[in-house]
């Protein structure tokens, strides 16, 4: 089975970095439907790995949005 990212590793990346995340998986799922549809393409699950990812990035941007839950916190050392 193709691996993809947990809801629980994204929930502790902070706004900026679910962005980017979301970008690079975005760009991704471009470069593999250009595969698939030239005949280039390994693996068709990937494909269904990589919408799910980016799936569960827009919901957990959508409950921060809601405030059904937060960005994790910085912590600083003083």
């Amino acid at each position: 089975m193709a691996a993809g990212v947990k809801a629980a590793e994204l929930r502790e990346l902070s706004d900026e970095e679910l962005v980017t995340k979301l970008r690079e998986a975005k760009a991704e799922l471009f470069n593999l439907r250009v595969q698939a549809a030239t005949g280039q393409l390994d693996n068709n699950r990937r494909l269904q790995v990589i919408r799910r990812e980016i799936a569960r990035i827009y919901t957990i941007m959508r409950e921060r949005e809601l405030g059904l839950s937060a960005a994790p916190t910085e912590v600083t050392a003083s």
